[in-house]
This record gives structure tokens, C-alpha cells and sequence, in this order.
């Protein structure tokens, strides 16, 4: 920056972005300080190199407050948590389906976590059926990144947004909702198939012709 800057020549840009052409740096600092701003080196290993003409403590200020509300941003859409527990009731499980979906396409992260107290910790099987199901409802719009464990008293795992396999897609359709009979539902078994009766002597086919014992 300014004295600092050491190439012989150097393109200069304005501090609107015009191009003021190829000039000593010597010949560019003179031009910056008649504007009362600065030279600021911001292509060093162009040919020549590029300097720009600004307002050095104003672009740091710009700089600091882009880079605040990145993190920012990065902060509120980094991880979100949706917590349950092992008897959430119908709608209160389709409110917080919609809400980790709404996270999702926020392209979020979110981590379910389902929470067990007391006697209920005899019951896990509950919380897994119930996280199963969420994983499956929301898995046009989410990936499991994390698969369902014990943390202590609690059952976690964590979804990811689904990248779009192509542009226009929109979102996925969300899911209807459900009867409070269907959550958590038992696996269902499939119906058992009687075997075929042996066919009698008589409806056995005949052997070959010609054929008799000695």
C-alpha cells in the first residue's frame, strides 16, 4: 500500500473502478493523495501489477462488516435442533416434521434430538420407530449425516438439506398428515403362505409308454 508498493510500473483503477491506465507508482501515489486517498495493491501478481485508488479506512470498514454478516449468516443456518419426545402426539410430530423441513430448505442442518425421562427409558424402542419415521418422511428434502444414537438420556441424529439433482426443481411436496394410530407403527408382518398339498398316487402323471417292470 503507498510507499510500500515496489513495481516499476503499475495499472491504476480509480475509486469508481475506471481505468486510468499504466503508470509509475511514484506518478499513482501522487494522484492518490491530491483525492486525500490511498494506493492499494489488490492484483499483485498481475502483469503489470494492479492498484486500486480508495479510501483504505473505509474499505477495511466495508471489509469487517461484510465478513460479520457472513458469519453471521453462517451462524443462524449452520445447525438447527428440533427436540421430541418418545409419545409426541400426531400433530404435535407433523409440527415438528414441518419445522425441521423449513430448516432444511433454508439449507440448514438439523439435529433431532429425541428426549427420554424417567420410565420412558425403558421404551427407546418408541424414539427410534419415531425418528425412523421422521427420516422417512422428510427424505425428499434431507440426508441422515448422523444416524441415530444414544447420547445419555437421549436419541439423536443429524439431517442434512438434499442437494437438487436438477435447477427447478422446487421443493419437494411435504407430507399429509397422519393418524395418531400410525405413530409409532408396528412393522408389518407378512402373511404366511400354506404350503401345497403333495399330489396323490392318483394324480400322478403316468410314466413312459412301453416301459413294465421284469
Amino acid at each position: 500500500m503507498n510507499e510500500r508498493i515496489r513495481a516499476k510500473e503499475i495499472r491504476v483503477i480509480d475509486e469508481e473502478g475506471g481505468q486510468l491506465g499504466i503508470m509509475t507508482p511514484l506518478d499513482a501515489l501522487k494522484t492518490a493523495k491530491s483525492q486525500g486517498l490511498d494506493l492499494v495493491e489488490v492484483a499483485p501478481t498481475a502483469n503489470p501489477p494492479v492498484c486500486r485508488i480508495i479510501n483504505y479506512g473505509k474499505y477495511l470498514y466495508q471489509l469487517s462488516k461484510r465478513q460479520h454478516e457472513a458469519r453471521k449468516n453462517q451462524k443462524s443456518i449452520g445447525l438447527k435442533e428440533v427436540k421430541m419426545r418418545p409419545r409426541t402426539s400426531a400433530h404435535d410430530f407433523e409440527t415438528k416434521r414441518n419445522k425441521v423441513l423449513d430448516f432444511l430448505e433454508e439449507g440448514a442442518k438439523v439435529k433431532v434430538t429425541i428426549m427420554f425421562r424417567g420410565r420412558e427409558m425403558a421404551h427407546r424402542d418408541l424414539g427410534f420407530n419415531m425418528i425412523d419415521r421422521l427420516i422417512q418422511e422428510v427424505g425428499e428434502n434431507g440426508q441422515v449425516e448422523a444416524r441415530p444414537r444414544l447420547e445419555g438420556p437421549n436419541l439423536t441424529a443429524i439431517l442434512a438439506p438434499k442437494k437438487a439433482a436438477g435447477k427447478g426443481g422446487g421443493s419437494a411436496p411435504r407430507p399429509a398428515a397422519i393418524h395418531s394410530s400410525a405413530l409409532p407403527s408396528s412393522p408389518v408382518k407378512p402373511n404366511p403362505v400354506k404350503p401345497t398339498a403333495p399330489l396323490s398316487a392318483a394324480a400322478k402323471p403316468a410314466g413312459p409308454q412301453g416301459s413294465s417292470g421284469g
